[in-house]
């Protein structure tokens, strides 16, 4: 770009406007541009996100926006997108779910972890690299993108496989082992005290870390649900959202001044509200928030990659690239071979998982982790992290036709053993298919709810009432602590399988808000709703509710039937005397 463009944007950014504040919008508006431009292309939007980074480091519109300063602003604001991921992959961990996916978890993903971490790190050690600087590489290339693989899969509709399944039970171990090797990172990369053996160092941070679990676990118990429980009842959403940051946040700092990772402290966060009611209900209000700061992080990412470095090292690249998801493939099919899947479902949990993943990106940004080994290497293995992840929709859709080849060469196991397995709730409403929606469990809801269970139609509540949640969830009845304007709430009750939605609630201005949510997702899901005054079962009407329930009408309706059978008992006793 020529310095006549370059001066007028300087001036456009000049005394009246924050430096950071252009740079912000350049990079959400090219996110935007590019990611459509990708889509057309059937991409996957992480790559959008790593070339606009790419394209504003290479371009100099960095050091139009305060240089060093903007990309430190940035990179704060990645960092707070990390916090959230944690706090969210917290939120999502269950103790249930993981006694369901125990041996996915344990055997599936500790084999994985284990394999990956021996093969990286003796191939480190061949290389020249030293110790530390192989410990690290081996856990940068062995996890997998969370996000990434469960997101094809459920694009793919295949959310409920048993491949699916697995990936989530190896992900789950990476997630809790990658929390516990960031609080022992500092001491791997030398940074603790200079003259201090490691055994005082490892007794001093796991003084700090038991600490830190006593605090959490006391919070977990009495101090957050107490605070939900106040918030909730005001039923304000703008104050229960402020209460879940500050609980994210609040201990995310605790775990910062005891010298423990902000990750660590987030992830402890979350799990601290994972069992409770509240659970849903958080997770529509904290992931549109996640989601744009994490579009940051990986914009940071992209930010890292000099091109010409990258041009130079291009076979390097790609080599990195081939060698980490055939090798990882290779594993993890062989893995889930030995738990019983078959070819298919092995095939899509190994491909799911064959990239690099957010946190492989986060150790490379680590503080002094690009010391470990050449400035060459170290780009290279950032591209190649963010290339293999762009690759993961592609690679996933290669597993028919491999499962295919090998069912015809009848390498592995053609068909997976059946298995007898009890679903806790949570997984139960995962699974939902055909069922009613029901917003709202009053008097209306509770009674359509028990007629429609009768009938053998499943059933999923939605209710912002936190008693009747709780009265529900001991009834074992599926039900989310969630607002239907939100989004994030259809998509938890699963609304693309649903085959019918009821508002049964006579509030029509609510029903609208989620209405439109409803649509977007399902168009042709039926839809019943009450409207109290004739303007409002207008308004539903023209909003394409299927059926809408006039309290007005039926009420008029039962007060006629009513009076005219009290008239008639009447006269019938007047006669026969």
């Amino acid at each position: 770009m020529d310095e006549g463009m370059a001066y007028g944007v300087m001036l456009a950014a000049g005394d009246g406007m924050p430096p950071l504040f252009a740079l912000l919008a350049v990079m959400l508006v090219s996110v935007v541009l590019v990611s459509l431009l990708l889509l057309r292309f059937q991409q996957s939007l992480l790559v959008a996100y790593f070339c606009c980074g790419i394209l504003i480091a290479n371009t100099g519109i960095m050091g139009w926006f305060g240089g060093g300063e903007s990309r430190e602003a940035v990179q704060q604001m990645a960092d707070f997108g990390v916090v959230l991921l944690m706090f969210v992959i917290g939120l999502e961990f269950s103790v249930s779910e993981l006694r369901f996916l125990r041996r996915y978890a344990v055997n599936g993903g500790g084999l994985q972890m284990g394999i990956c971490l021996l093969v990286t790190i003796a191939l480190g050690r061949l290389g020249g690299l030293p110790w530390n600087a192989s410990i690290v590489l081996a856990v940068t290339l062995a996890m997998s993108s969370t996000a990434i693989s469960l997101k094809t899969l459920q694009d793919m509709e295949l959310s409920n496989s048993r491949g699916a399944r697995f990936a989530l039970g190896v992900a789950i171990l990476q997630d809790l082992f990658i929390i516990a090797f960031l609080v022992l990172l500092p001491l791997i990369l030398g940074n603790g005290a200079k003259d201090a053996p490691w055994t005082s160092e490892i007794g001093w941070l796991a003084l700090r870390g038991t600490g830190f679990v006593a605090l959490a676990a006391v919070s977990a118990k009495w101090i957050i649900p107490a605070v939900l429980q106040a918030v909730a009842r005001t039923r304000s959403r703008e104050l229960f959202t402020l209460a879940m940051m500050g609980c994210c946040l609040g201990l995310a700092f605790v775990a910062g001044l005891l010298e423990l990772s902000l990750a660590l402290g987030a992830f402890v966060a979350g799990l601290a509200v994972s069992e409770t009611v509240y659970k849903h209900r958080i997770l529509a209000d904290i992931l549109p928030i996640k989601d744009v700061f994490l579009t940051l992080f990986f914009v940071s990412v992209g930010l890292l990659i000099d091109l010409r470095v990258a041009l130079d090292n291009i076979w390097l690249i790609l080599g990195l690239t081939l060698a980490l998801t055939t090798g990882k493939t290779a594993i993890i099919t062989g893995i889930a071979w030995h738990l019983g899947l078959s070819n298919r479902q092995a095939l899509l949990g190994a491909l799911s998982l064959a990239s690099a993943g957010e946190f492989s990106l986060l150790l490379l940004q680590y503080p002094g982790v690009g010391q470990l080994w050449s400035p060459d290497l170290q780009q290279s293995l950032v591209a190649s992290s963010a290339l293999s992840m762009g690759l993961v929709p592609f690679l996933v859709r290669l597993a028919d036709p491999l499962a295919l080849w090998l069912n015809s060469r009848r390498i592995g196991p053609s068909q997976s053993p059946k298995r007898g397995e009890q679903l806790p709730i949570r997984q139960r409403v995962k699974e939902l298919k055909g069922h009613a929606i029901i917003c709202g469990h009053g008097v209306v809801g509770a009674e359509l709810n028990r007629t429609l269970r009768d009938a053998g139609v499943p059933t999923l509540i939605i209710e912002m009432n936190v008693d009747t949640v709780r009265q529900l969830m001991r009834e074992e009845q599926a039900v989310l602590f969630a607002d239907a304007a939100h989004e994030e709430t259809w998509h938890l009750a699963r609304l693309r399988d649903a085959s019918l939605v009821a508002f049964t609630f006579p509030d029509a201005a609510a029903a609208a808000a989620a209405l439109h949510h409803v649509h977007e997702i399902n168009r042709e899901v039926g839809v019943i709703a009450r409207a109290r005054f004739a303007p409002d079962r207008t308004r539903l009407e023209r909003l394409g509710v299927s059926v809408v329930i006039h309290d007005e009408r039926e009420a008029a309706a039962a007060a006629v039937t009513q009076t005219l059978r009290l008239l008639g008992e009447r006269s019938r006793k007047k006669g026969s005397r």
